[in-house]
């Protein structure tokens, strides 16, 4: 209800009231008319004033107050110039515009912490499996292995494995946080993606060979297709990639390349047959150490950061990366460069 209707309202009681009591101990009509007229015009005017003075304008106070925060605005500006027919409802929908925002960053924060929470975990969880091994290892070197040089070589080759695994994830976490952060330069050059998937499917075919999968490209590419990246970040991105379709794939099957020729782009594609992933699984794929099945994931190596690095590589070229999966049919992991002539 607006201000000017609350004073009409409220005047029009007190001189009705003040009206009635004259008719009452003067008992004329003439009497009661004029002294409501008179109460009426005056109880208008002083409540108007007062509203004005005490209500309205803290009223305004609060509304500008309650924006300028909104806004991320200095208080003081609160006191400005404001003209508004009915700040009360103003206020409300600036309250609840507030509190509406105000619930979304709280979301977002247990978001945050919760992703927090697991990363730490999960960090925790990765570096304590080699430390415990190397731990093991020299612990039983130490105990009874020393005079047997054959299981000594074994047991310490074992324990350099952990560490090389160790170091594999101190280097795969310094990398993702110097990417997101922008520390590690990316060099954009003109080369031949079509080559630079030559040389990673030629460096992987032992992998391959071993799980009897076939490697190849889905069609026979004649010419270059020439992007604009930082060459070694991006053979990065296809190795992590490749490899992932090798570790999930089903033995005697195959993974694929294809390129697709857009307007200003180029769509890469790598596609195996393998065990396919449930579609609940797709949206965390690129998150942090995430494992569709953490047993099966550790067995085959890696340290869970492969995906997440290859993200965090394409965001940092403004590219994008997506991924589509059918169970028991196989996966698709696609993404863009930028095209060159």
């Amino acid at each position: 209800m607006k201000l000017s209707v609350l004073v009409l309202i409220t005047a029009f009681s007190v001189a009705l009231s003040i009206g009635l009591v004259n008719f009452y101990f003067q008992h004329s009509w003439y009497f009661m008319l004029i002294s409501f007229g008179v109460s009426f015009f005056t109880s208008f005017i002083v409540f108007y004033y007062l509203l004005e003075k005490y209500i309205y304008s803290k009223v305004v106070l609060i509304y500008k107050m309650i924006h300028n925060l909104k806004l991320g605005k200095d208080l003081k500006d609160a006191l400005g110039e404001y003209v508004s027919s009915d700040p009360i409802n103003d206020v409300e929908q600036e309250v609840k515009e507030w509190a509406g925002a105000k619930k979304r960053e709280i979301d977002v924060l247990k978001k945050q912490e919760q992703f927090r929470r697991e990363f730490l975990s999960n960090v925790s969880h990765e570096f304590k499996t080699p430390l415990f091994a190397i731990q093991g290892y020299i612990d039983t070197l130490q105990d009874c292995l020393v005079d047997d040089p054959e299981m000594a070589t074994k047991f310490l080759k074992k324990a350099a494995n952990n560490v090389e695994r160790l170091s594999y994830l101190i280097n795969d976490l310094d990398s993702i946080s110097k990417l997101e952060t922008g520390e590690i330069p990316i060099n954009f050059q003109k080369f031949d993606f079509v080559g630079l998937a030559k040389e990673v499917m030629e460096g992987l075919e032992d992998n391959a060979r071993n799980k009897n999968i076939k490697l190849s490209f889905k069609e026979k590419y004649t010419s270059p297709a020439y992007v604009k990246a930082d060459r070694e970040k991006i053979r990065q991105v296809m190795i992590n990639l490749v490899q992932n379709s090798l570790k999930y794939g089903r033995t005697n099957g195959s993974t694929a390349i294809k390129i697709f020729e857009l307007h200003d782009q180029f769509l890469i594609e790598v596609t195996d047959d393998g065990i396919g992933i449930e579609e609940k699984h797709l949206p965390r794929l690129f998150e942090r150490f995430y494992r569709i099945d953490s047993h099966r994931s550790r067995e085959e190596g890696g340290t869970g950061l492969g995906l997440a690095i290859v993200k965090h590589i394409l965001e940092a070229h403004q590219q994008i990366i997506s991924v589509r999966s059918t169970l028991q049919i196989g996966t698709t992991f696609a993404f863009t460069l930028e095209k060159i002539n």
